[in-house]
């Protein structure tokens, strides 16, 4: 494997709209020194034909079972909707194929748990799209964080927005975003952008420890807005969350649905001894927005935009999201080639969905509950 390409095959590529498209295919494009996408798979034959059409890509597989058995395709993208990530993770361990699933992993905790065991049990590398931790303005905040920026720290919260299709009481198009509604099909907003930030939260101030939290709809249906349907909504949209970190820091996360009125959709500060950082965006989708970063510490009066380091951003993607996408295969190759760890594992997947659990079992039951 050393100093040859790996050969990708993608499950769920719509070209022009979908996450595959925006973010794995150009990310992948980028590191071609390392990848070959080897073609596409997705619900039809036609539906890949046209994917690879508008792609520039070279070939359609059948079906997913035909991908998954290529000899060419060394690592299997799964980047469908949530539900069947599950059995198309499985096919692929089973063939010994390595993956690439986007986040979240499973439709739930259980699925989770049973895709990482039988990848440690087959050897496999199962890597998880839980890329914000890698987003330059992330990887740069574990660092100041680390360095003592802000002293001892003393307490984190963090308001964000889900963004238009979660929670925001409109979608698009029935069949593209119509599950998104459905709490059961595991794609919601705790799941989702609040997973996502999860991921990146406790990857600069360590693991959650205890929660306790409420979910509740306010918008309890949606206008399918290009057939005016009016479709019922079991996802939350409203997710409060209450904790405490590992060393005693307490953490507080609102999430609420739809957009901000003025585009500020992101809101995190970090107090310390020392000083405090706030890191912003256009919404709580931290893996996938442009973040900034400002600090205030001592005397100082006022907070003073932080400038990431170039070498943070210097060779990949110029675009946020095949940028962060760009960094986690990067991390996967290296990890193939030279048995390393720098990627987000199966099991690290686990540990999110395992808060995400403990949150849903706090709001049903109304106690904090122990991670």
């Amino acid at each position: 494997m050393p100093g040859q390409r790996l050969g990708v095959g993608i499950v769920g590529l719509q070209p022009g709209r979908s996450w595959a498209a925006r973010s794995h295919v150009p990310a992948l494009r980028a590191l071609s020194d390392s990848f070959e996408i080897v073609g596409v798979a997705n619900s039809s034959r036609a539906s890949a034909e046209a994917a690879i059409a508008e792609t520039g890509l070279s070939r359609a597989f059948d079906t997913v079972a035909e991908l998954i058995a290529a000899p060419e395709v060394d690592i299997v993208t799964v980047a469908v909707k949530v539900p069947p990530h599950f059995e198309i993770v499985k096919a692929a361990i089973a063939a010994g194929k390595h993956v690439y699933c986007e986040w979240p992993l499973g439709n739930g905790l259980a699925e989770a748990e049973d895709m990482a065991a039988l990848a440690d049990a087959k050897g496999i590398l199962g890597v998880v799209g839980t890329q914000a931790p890698f987003a330059p303005e992330i990887a740069y905040l574990k660092q100041l964080i680390a360095d003592g920026f802000v002293g001892e720290v003393l307490s984190t919260t963090l308001v964000a927005w889900g963004g238009a299709l979660q929670g925001g009481g409109n979608i698009p198009d029935k069949k593209t975003y119509g599950y998104l509604l459905d709490r059961s099909n595991g794609a919601t907003m705790l799941t989702i952008p609040v997973g996502h930030t999860l991921a990146a939260l406790t990857s600069v101030l360590g693991p959650v420890m205890e929660v306790s939290a409420a979910l509740t709809t306010r918008r309890p249906t949606a206008l399918v807005v290009d057939t005016g349907e009016i479709m019922p909504v079991s996802a939350p949209d409203q997710v409060l969350i209450s904790g405490m970190l590992t060393g005693g820091v307490p953490v507080s996360l609102h999430y609420r649905g739809g957009e901000p009125r003025d585009g500020d959709g992101l809101f995190w500060e970090i107090n310390g001894t020392k000083g405090d950082i706030r890191v912003s965006g256009p919404s709580g989708h931290t893996q996938m927005v442009q973040l900034t970063l400002k600090g205030i510490r001592g005397e100082e009066k006022a907070f003073r935009a932080i400038e990431v380091p170039a070498s943070y951003r210097a060779g990949w993607p110029d675009d946020v999201e095949p940028g962060n996408v760009a960094r986690v295969y990067a991390g996967m190759a290296h990890d193939l080639r030279h048995g390393t760890r720098t990627t987000p594992r199966f099991d690290d997947a686990v540990a999110v969905h395992r808060v995400i659990a403990a949150i849903e079992r706090a709001a049903a039951s109304g106690r904090r509950v122990s991670l």
